[in-house]
């Protein structure tokens, strides 16, 4: 009894040998050169920073209030700084 290959695992085999093979040769993808490798710069391209600066943390929440904000999809991190930011204008002193 033959196993049969699945189609996306034998095209990513057939692409994985032809990057070695390309690699063997000299040859290189665009943005992969040795040159471009080393021009490239570290962190986020020119103009992706907010007027806002955020710093990274390390915070522990409840499991319940981490999955109602992953449960909203996409941008859930943002949705929770919002809602962060909200609360501080209405529980600040003034």
């Amino acid at each position: 009894m033959s196993k049969k290959t699945d189609p996306e695992i034998a095209e990513f085999e057939a692409a994985l040998l032809r990057s070695a093979q390309q690699g063997a040769n000299g040859q290189y993808a665009r943005v992969h050169t040795p040159e471009q490798i080393a021009a490239r710069r570290r962190g986020r391209p020119v103009g992706s920073t907010a007027e806002v600066r955020k710093t990274a943390t390390t915070i522990r929440f409840d499991e319940e209030v981490i999955k109602a904000f992953k449960a909203t999809g996409r941008g859930w991190q943002t949705r929770m700084n919002d809602a962060l930011k909200e609360w501080l204008r209405t529980h600040q002193p003034g």
